[in-house]
């Protein structure tokens, strides 16, 4: 018998009842802990994106998830060096009302109002941003200001003697 036997989660390891009411506390608890760092305390109705932000020699690129959102979803916008990234993704409990007869007994899937606001490094020309929203992934990508990329220049590094 190891010391993990002796752990009260194991306990009810080896059952095969799901519905077992420790189990489902124990289900909630983790889900409890899963949310802390997506903004458990900032309130249930502001939606999470997340991002990935990359860089090339010529341009940013901004890709965000957002899963059943089209691009009348989606507010993209430019404030000097700052992209304004905004959306609302409709509730299911609004949807709810759509088609009648329909009840939910449980909502996990996200919902609500969300804002991204990004800072990079020059000025950025609203004319030449792209964005585009495909398979629940909107790319932005920005291109870099021609001073920025034609600044850069690799310098050889030398053997010291």
């Amino acid at each position: 018998m190891s010391y993990q036997d002796y752990l009260p989660t194991n306990w009810i390891r080896h059952r095969k009842d799901d519905d077992h009411p420790l189990v489902a506390l124990r289900k909630e608890v983790d889900s409890l802990f899963d949310d802390f760092g997506n903004g458990f305390f900032n309130g249930a109705t502001e939606m999470n994106v997340r991002s990935n932000v990359s860089e090339t020699d010529a341009e940013f690129c901004v890709t965000a998830e957002l899963p059943g959102m089209t691009e009348a979803d989606v507010d993209v916008s430019i404030a000097g060096d700052r992209i304004i990234i905004k959306g609302e993704k409709k509730s299911e409990k609004d949807e709810e009302s759509d088609e009648k007869g329909r009840h939910f007994h449980r909502i996990e899937r996200m919902s609500g109002a969300f804002q991204r606001m990004m800072t990079l490094p020059f000025v950025i020309d609203a004319d030449t941003v792209e964005a585009v929203v495909k398979d629940g992934i909107l790319t932005v990508t920005i291109p870099k200001p021609p001073e920025t990329v034609a600044g850069s220049k690799k310098i050889k590094v030398a053997h010291g003697k």
